[in-house]
């Protein structure tokens, strides 16, 4: 690491000369070619200054006096430079003055400036923001806060107090005291992460608390319904009638590929007739703002036509709350007699595995279906499973079948 070059001067303010016939006595700290100076509140006749070593000249006990006054001040401004450094990391002369001087700088902190920086998401939510994004940013703060109170008893922490220490002493509290798994601890160190770096481009934190952290998001399997369980769900009746509707819900998305809040944005207006004659859905996906083109498969059709003209405001289908149909679903799932932990996403799984991979439908038209930006995202999505496997090496079977015939023969 290169050294700061640090020099102290002291020196006269010349042309402030005082109706006493005196003149004010000057502190210059310069680090790495950068100035800032202050006044010594020290007045002397600019006869008695000696230039090259910036004090009295004489013996005289005012000269004695005053230069010992510098002495403390050059010791006291070297003791700040060092308290600067170990405090913060790096210095400035503008940094050490104000340290030697007492100057109180402004002190931001964690749970303010989180607090701020989830006012202006709410701000965005809608718009470039989801809903439940923002949601998990609260829950950070919230898990922030209690953190913060648990482990130090203060109501909040400054940034220039920040170190790795607090970033793995968080994640464990996130782990041991909340009980949560790695990746939901992943997904609440992010937001922490997005606040830092904004920390640190405002110029408010110079040093990087995540700095050489590392946490690695675990490969989960994730859930989806076979050909029979789909059936099983469709066939089944409910006592509650919104149950009907939910399922019914469910089984679009299982059909489309859309998440709920795609589903829940999509109205009339997004139906079309396309080149080939049929009923396509053509939609945005929230999340990633990718364009979506779809030609509607018959099940997807006959939900859309079941509950025509039932949703308000021109909506395409008549979706409950989120919460509601998440609850629903798993309670429906339960009654079918599914041991899968079931959520509403499963759906767009079912929809990747069984609806179209299992079909011999191609991974890259699949990713441009479901609206991803990458492939290997929908390569997290698919699964390949025991019938589709069975289904390709049949038909390689079939393929091969003379080459295999001529070899057999020769054997």
């Amino acid at each position: 690491m290169k050294r700061s070059t640090f020099r102290i001067l002291f020196y006269l303010k010349r042309n402030a000369l005082k109706k006493n016939g005196l003149v004010p006595i000057m502190c210059r700290i310069t680090i790495n070619g950068a100035i800032s100076q202050f006044s010594c509140k020290l007045e002397t006749d600019e006869k008695l200054w000696d230039v090259k070593s910036g004090k009295i000249s004489g013996r005289s006990f005012a000269a004695q006096e005053i230069n010992q006054l510098l002495d403390k001040i050059r010791i006291g401004i070297v003791k700040a430079y060092h308290e600067v450094i170990e405090r913060d990391g790096y210095v400035t002369a503008e940094k050490v003055k104000k340290q030697f001087l007492g100057v109180e700088q402004s002190c931001k902190t964690l749970l303010s400036l989180f607090k701020q920086y989830n006012e202006n998401y709410s701000r965005q939510v809608g718009k470039i923001r989801s809903q439940r994004s923002y949601w998990k940013y609260c829950t950070v703060y919230n898990h922030l806060q209690e953190f913060i109170r648990f482990r130090y008893n203060v109501e909040d922490i400054s940034l220039r107090e920040l170190s790795s220490t607090f970033i793995t002493d968080f994640e464990l509290y996130l782990r041991t005291e909340k009980n949560h798994s790695t990746n939901t601890v992943w997904s609440y160190m992010m937001p922490l992460r997005s606040v830092i770096y904004d920390a640190i481009n405002r110029g408010w934190l110079q040093r990087n608390p995540f700095y050489a952290y590392r946490i690695i998001r675990e490969e989960t399997q994730r859930e989806f319904l076979t050909r029979e369980e789909i059936t099983m769900l469709i066939n089944k009746s409910f006592k509650r009638k919104n149950y009907e509707l939910i399922r019914d819900l469910f089984i679009f998305c299982c059909f489309t590929g859309f998440s709920w809040r795609d589903m829940y944005n999509l109205t009339n207006d997004n139906l079309l007739i396309s080149f080939d004659g049929h009923l396509w859905i053509k939609t945005n996906r929230q999340k990633t703002k990718t364009e979506t083109s779809m030609r509607l498969l018959d099940t997807a059709k006959h939900i859309i036509e079941k509950y025509k003209g039932v949703a308000e405001n021109n909506k395409l289908l008549p979706v409950p709350s989120y919460a509601n149909c998440r609850h629903a679903i798993k309670v429906m799932a339960k009654l079918c007699g599914i041991k899968k932990n079931i959520c509403w996403h499963t759906s767009r799984h079912s929809y990747a595995t069984t609806i179209c991979l299992t079909n011999g439908m191609p991974i890259e038209t699949l990713s441009k279906l479901m609206g991803h930006t990458s492939i290997r995202t929908t390569q997290i999505y698919a699964k390949i499973v025991a019938q589709k496997v069975s289904n390709d090496i049949e038909s390689l079977s079939k393929k091969i079948e003379p080459i295999e015939k001529l070899i057999c023969h020769l054997i």
